[in-house]
């Protein structure tokens, strides 16, 4: 069953594929960058079903149950240095060292009135003292140690529970497991999570002219480059991937290969065929077997894409052209990716610098140009990678960035701010 709209309740997909009317603002020949991405976010239902990994299989899943702390970390009272740990109310006295605790074997013996320990960083603070001195700080003559420079009452020491208490949420349900997350569950004595399964994601390139790598080409081929740009993204999304290569204009190939793909997968993303007004095979296929929307976006470059199911399967037609293919795909497929597999980080950072170069644009659509972030002096400053037409793949080689200029924007001088949006990182 389609989902409805949260914001139209009586709008499913299947509607509004055969009747475009049904919503005043929606038309398939403008639609804005903003409102491709809402009306996409309206169908999408993350994977229900989970698995059970090892923390050492864990990096990119995304996990399906919270994970709670069943231990105070730290486990005890301890030194957050190598130093001496005494009775505060005892410091302006010269301080008899009667023993040592290390990380790992405390020091259990009493403390006399008048007497500390030496103490390792780490170990268990002892009940009777309460407060530890940088080693630094002290002067030692023999078993005795005067202190130079009293702390605070109870400096130095790490608290029971400090950094998480028994009981708390330390990882929610929706992240996507980092490194440090898998050191944090080994630190609570956890061996394995459980996780959404991971997206089943199907894509090939259509067309003639297309020639897979290490084939000769022919007159008028070209090699098809989409295919490994989406081998990497998808690569790096952490999703299970197949690749069914490059299916020409044969109606009967594409056919079979779309439906069998929509049949083993969650989503299925296409390149080329599906431009708007454009009488080919693959439209009418899409047509007849899903439901499908084919949109006119106002962006640069990037301007038809389609989106809809093909069954239960999620359907994305991005455009032929290498450098459209994927600025399309991380503005509208890479988030959609994130959501269906459950992931509670969808927010795409952006952020202001400055722009060395002066930029070229008319109004009217938003822009994706590739930039690259570069520092200079304190500062982070960004630039184009040149030349912006979308049969130049090399710029998004050269890229670490979108400049994203929207609508309203027009020409820029050198030294403006604009937005960017980094490739990786904190995406």
């Amino acid at each position: 069953m389609q989902p409805q709209s949260p914001e139209f309740p009586d709008l499913d997909l299947a509607a509004l594929a055969a009747n475009a009317s049904c919503l005043d603002d929606y038309d398939p020949n403008a639609m804005s960058v903003t409102q491709a991405r809402h009306y996409i976010e309206q169908f999408l239902s993350p994977v229900s079903e989970t698995a059970t990994v090892a923390i050492k299989d864990s990096l990119g899943r995304v996990l399906a149950v919270p994970v709670t702390s069943s231990l105070n970390v730290p486990g005890h009272d301890n030194s957050a240095m190598d130093g001496f740990a005494f009775r505060h109310a005892e410091a302006g006295n010269a301080l008899r060292i009667i023993g040592t605790a290390f990380a790992g074997v405390p020091y259990t013996a009493e403390i006399p009135p008048g007497c500390c320990i030496k103490i390792m960083t780490g170990a268990v603070i002892p009940a009777s003292v309460d407060t530890v001195i940088m080693q630094e700080h002290t002067a030692t003559q023999g078993e005795w140690v005067t202190l130079s420079k009293l702390p605070a009452l109870g400096a130095n020491i790490r608290l029971t529970g400090e950094d998480i208490a028994a009981g708390q949420t330390v990882l929610a349900r929706g992240h996507k497991v980092q490194p440090a997350d898998m050191g944090l569950l080994a630190s609570l004595g956890i061996a394995e999570i459980e996780v959404y399964r991971k997206l089943k994601v199907a894509f090939f390139s259509t067309g003639d002219e297309l020639v897979s790598v290490g084939q000769p080409l022919q007159q008028g081929q070209i090699y098809d480059s989409n295919r490994y740009s989406l081998w990497g993204v998808l690569q790096a999304a952490g999703v299970e991937m197949h690749d069914l290569g490059n299916v020409a204009d044969d109606p009967a190939a594409l056919e079979k290969t779309l439906l069998q793909a929509a049949a083993e997968h969650d989503v299925v993303i296409t390149t080329g065929g599906v431009s708007v007004g454009e009488a080919d095979f693959m439209k009418q296929l899409l047509a007849e077997h899903g439901q499908v929307l084919f949109w006119k976006i106002n962006m640069k470059p990037g301007r038809p894409l389609a989106y809809g199911k093909i069954g239960n399967a999620h359907y994305f037609g991005l455009p032929g052209n290498p450098v459209s293919a994927m600025v399309t795909f991380y503005q509208f497929v890479q988030d959609a990716l994130k959501h269906l597999a459950g992931s509670a980080s969808l927010v795409r950072p952006t952020f202001k610098v400055e722009c060395v170069d002066a930029i070229k644009k008319a109004t009217g659509r938003t822009e994706f140009q590739r930039g690259i972030l570069f520092k200079q002096g304190a500062d982070w400053k960004v630039k184009t990678t040149g030349q912006q037409g979308s049969g130049i793949l090399s710029s998004m080689s050269l890229a670490n960035c979108f400049i994203v200029l929207d609508e309203k924007t027009g020409a820029l001088p050198a030294g403006a701010l604009v937005d960017v949006q980094p490739f990786h990182g904190a995406c």
